[in-house]
């Protein structure tokens, strides 16, 4: 971990000191992620209601730049000029350097059609199964820990070699026993679990912005 990837780290404490009691499940999960990119692997994300869009909240820090400018490396910029696209300055000026992250919360059609025909506590479960490979990271988010749809995608994860990270309340529910690393905020209340996800998240898309860009 880089120096100011461990201040980062730090600061999240320093400013939020609840957060001590996950202090290192969250380390943890930086260390899963980032060994995960390391390795050109790939984080899936899900979540319902508040924690869907907390998903999607994460994505759009993971794949542009999030605090740090994240130009394309000068060989990328060599590809895009000799593709024979005239713009290609225009491209490479505004294209960024991206982690890869999909939020399977946001495949509407998809999740529609297979809750319609198959069942909705499926939703997840499918897209791990047809996206996952073995090193990827599945993040699943649930204030309860308690989501049939969550769980799920969980248990097919880890059946297929998918590292497993939870984000739950202070009880973890289901979630504690297919979870390779769980962080449990101190808090039970939905709003209040959502308030507290929101800085462990940003914490780590920071961290890992450093790490790979910084």
């Amino acid at each position: 971990m880089k120096a100011q990837t461990a201040e980062t780290f730090s600061r999240l404490f320093n400013e939020y000191p609840l957060l001590h009691a996950c202090r290192k499940e969250i380390e943890q999960a930086y260390s899963y992620i980032s060994t995960c990119y390391q390795n050109g692997k790939k984080l899936l994300i899900c979540g319902n209601g508040g924690s869907a869009a907390d998903s999607e909240h994460i994505v759009g820090e993971l794949m542009k730049g999030f605090v740090l400018k994240r130009e394309i490396p000068v060989e990328d910029q060599d590809r895009l000029r000799s593709s024979g696209a005239v713009d290609w300055q225009h491209l490479s000026s505004r294209l960024q350097r991206a982690l890869p992250a999909i939020c399977l919360s946001s495949q509407t059609s998809l999740t529609t059609a297979y809750s319609n025909d198959i069942g909705d506590d499926m939703v997840y479960a499918q897209q791990v199964y047809g996206y996952g490979a073995p090193g990827d990271v599945l993040l699943g988010i649930s204030t309860s820990g308690n989501s049939p749809n969550v769980v799920n995608a969980l248990k097919v994860a880890r059946a297929f070699g998918v590292y497993t990270i939870g984000m739950t309340g202070e009880d973890g529910g289901v979630m504690n026993d297919f979870c390779d690393v769980i962080i449990r905020v101190p808090a039970r209340m939905t709003f209040k679990v959502q308030e507290l996800h929101m800085p462990v998240y940003h914490a780590l898309c920071a961290m890992l912005e450093e790490e790979f860009f910084g």
